[in-house]
């Protein structure tokens, strides 16, 4: 590698490194804040809350990594320009092209890489993620109670509601204006019970949580066998100044963190995965429609298949004399025909039958088109996901061939107008691809063209910068359009004069 080659890398290495780890802490700030409910204020350990932020981390790249390059293609590209190290350059007979030969090799390799870290890092960060959200509230029965909602407890044995209006003390152990909805074994809360305050007491070395209760009532809905005293509506109540309710917790002091639930997404899959799925969901969906259809035909009574006639009884008929045609022919033609062939009761019957029918019909083919159409957003998805996978790849390089011409045409370094220019076009390239991911989840867009949309706009873009910037043009250019306006009035003088 020749020293200009060495330069240029090293120049834009520190700029891409120290720009991502800046990017990368920003969007770890804003990502919390969406899970501030899962991680504020629940008594979780530092341990718990980094592995957290460990696992979000590469959830974040597709995010981050594009809007390094750009921004860290346009600072370096911007600096030599300003610092006219590219007027040196081009006066030594070296191009814009091969001025970028080192960093385009980078890049290339950059985008492998993001492919195979979107492939195989991300899908696993997502699933770690989720299983550690997922299992916070088991593990920690107190960080399961969020103020100013009902909590659902469930997993403990006992099935109930809580809501509390405040938590404090050591490790938030201390309850105020607690309310609790136990369930039945139909899950029906029949029982509510009412206290100023409670606390959990626990013990390392016990199964056993202890909910006490303090200062409160207690009401039951009582059920009768007999169906006149449950039309009265019947209840318990009482009051009590301590009332303690012991939660088992047996099954969830053995359970890890990090264990793996019986649940995924489309983002937790790989490539392999997703196109496996992706197979087995169109089938099933093509099952569901065509059994579906075949359903409502069945119940409609329409488009009756033609069963072919008999051969045997056809010869049989040639022996058998010929009946007359007035005979054989059916003189019920219309609908009309045939309800008028019926009596006024019968009439009404037919009419009732046909309309719930219909109505039946209708309801059924509502329920069923939004049960199809959840099935075809995750169809969707998972084909949106896969061409993700790529597109981030392609992104990152196409993103790299808008910014460094970007930044050699408009000739400022540092983190002013850069990063600006920067924040503007990952911003429109980032917005795109939500709009058109959200269509082509709905069905309105094909997938595949929700997901490579955004690079495609911004790939003529890149092109056009490069051949602007290897030109030595502005960043927009209206000369041609003067030199032709004032043609156009040199045109018309001559004219005149002539005259």
């Amino acid at each position: 590698m020749k020293i200009l080659d060495q330069y240029i890398l090293r120049r834009f290495l520190y700029n891409f490194f120290s720009s991502f780890f800046i990017l990368i802490v920003i969007f770890i700030f804003q990502g919390i804040w969406l899970f501030i409910d899962d991680l504020a204020g629940k008594g979780l350990g530092m341990v718990i809350i980094g592995k957290f932020i460990f696992y979000f981390i590469p959830t974040l790249v597709d995010k981050v990594l594009p809007l390094t390059v750009l921004l860290s293609s346009i600072l370096t590209f911007g600096a030599f320009a300003e610092n006219y190290e590219f007027a040196a350059m081009k006066a030594s007979g070296i191009s814009l092209q091969r001025g970028m030969r080192s960093l385009i090799i980078f890049v290339l390799f950059l985008g492998v890489v993001t492919f195979f870290f979107a492939n195989n890092v991300i899908p696993k960060s997502e699933q770690k993620m989720f299983n550690l959200r997922r299992n916070i509230a088991k593990v920690k029965p107190a960080a399961a109670i969020t103020e100013g909602v009902f909590s659902d407890f469930e997993g403990t044995g006992e099935g109930m509601n809580i809501k509390v209006d405040k938590k404090h003390g050591d490790q938030d152990r201390f309850l105020d204006n607690v309310i609790i909805h136990k369930k039945t074994a139909q899950n029906i809360n029949n029982t509510v019970i009412k206290a100023k305050s409670g606390e959990l007491i626990s013990s390392e070395a016990s199964d056993i949580i202890q909910l006490v209760l303090k200062d409160g009532n207690y009401y039951e809905d009582v059920m009768p066998k007999d169906a006149k005293e449950r039309r009265k509506q019947p209840f318990a109540k009482s009051n009590f100044e301590t009332y303690t309710i012991n939660i088992d917790i047996s099954e969830l002091n053995d359970h890890d963190l990090e264990e793996d639930q019986n649940i995924t997404t489309n983002k937790m899959k790989n490539v392999g995965r997703l196109i496996k799925d992706i197979d087995s969901l169109r089938e099933n969906n093509l099952e569901k429609v065509e059994a579906f259809s075949k359903n409502v035909v069945n119940r409609m009574g329409a488009f009756p298949f033609k069963s072919p006639r008999d051969s045997t009884l056809k010869n049989l008929q040639l022996i058998e004399p010929e009946e007359s045609n007035e005979n054989r022919l059916d003189t019920i033609q219309t609908i009309d025909d045939f309800i008028g062939s019926l009596e006024k009761w019968e009439q009404v019957q037919v009419m009732k039958k046909a309309q719930n029918e219909v109505t039946s019909i209708l309801n059924t083919v509502k329920s069923k088109k939004n049960e199809l159409q959840s099935r075809y957003k995750f169809y969707n998805s998972h084909i949106l996901s896969l061409h993700q996978k790529y597109a981030l790849a392609l992104s990152c390089i196409i993103l790299f061939f808008v910014g460094a011409p970007l930044g050699a045409i408009i000739r400022k370094g540092g983190l002013g107008l850069p990063m600006v220019v920067a924040i503007m076009l990952f911003l429109t390239y980032y917005f795109i691809g939500v709009f058109a991911g959200n269509y082509a989840k709905e069905g309105n867009i094909h997938p595949a063209i929700g997901a490579w949309l955004p690079t495609l706009i911004m790939l003529p873009l890149g092109i056009s910068l490069t051949r602007r910037a290897t030109a030595d043009k502005g960043l927009v250019g209206f000369g041609h359009f003067i030199d032709r306006i004032k043609s156009i009035f040199k045109k018309k003088d001559k004219d005149a004069e002539e005259q």
